[in-house]
C-alpha cells in the first residue's frame, strides 16, 4: 500500500510517505491550497480498478462537508481517480 495525496484543483499527486498529512505538508509548501488536497491509498497489487481507497485522516473536513475519513462527494472521488489514471496508470 502506497499513501498519497491529490491535488485536484493543479492536479499532482505526493506519493509515498509515512503519513498522509506530511504529503499534505509537502504539497502546502509548494502552493497547494488545503481544500483541494484529498488523501488515499494506492494498492498497486490488486486489479487497477480496485487500486484506490479513498481514505485518511486528512480528509475529515466537516467545513467541506466530509464528516468522515472517506471521500465522500462522487465528484471528488471521480476526479481523484482522472488524475491517478492519468498520471500513474497510463
Amino acid at each position: 500500500m502506497v499513501k498519497a495525496v491529490v491535488d485536484i484543483e493543479k492536479e499532482i499527486i505526493a506519493l509515498d510517505a509515512e503519513l498522509h498529512a506530511d504529503l499534505e505538508a509537502l504539497l502546502l509548501s509548494k502552493g497547494s491550497r488545503q481544500k483541494h488536497l484529498w488523501g488515499i491509498n494506492l494498492y498497486l497489487k490488486k486489479n487497477k480498478k480496485d487500486w484506490i481507497e479513498y481514505t485518511a485522516l486528512i480528509n475529515i473536513r466537516p467545513s467541506l462537508n466530509n464528516k468522515w475519513m472517506e471521500v465522500e462527494n462522487p465528484q471528488i472521488r471521480k476526479k481523484i481517480e482522472e488524475i491517478v489514471r492519468q498520471l500513474i496508470l497510463e
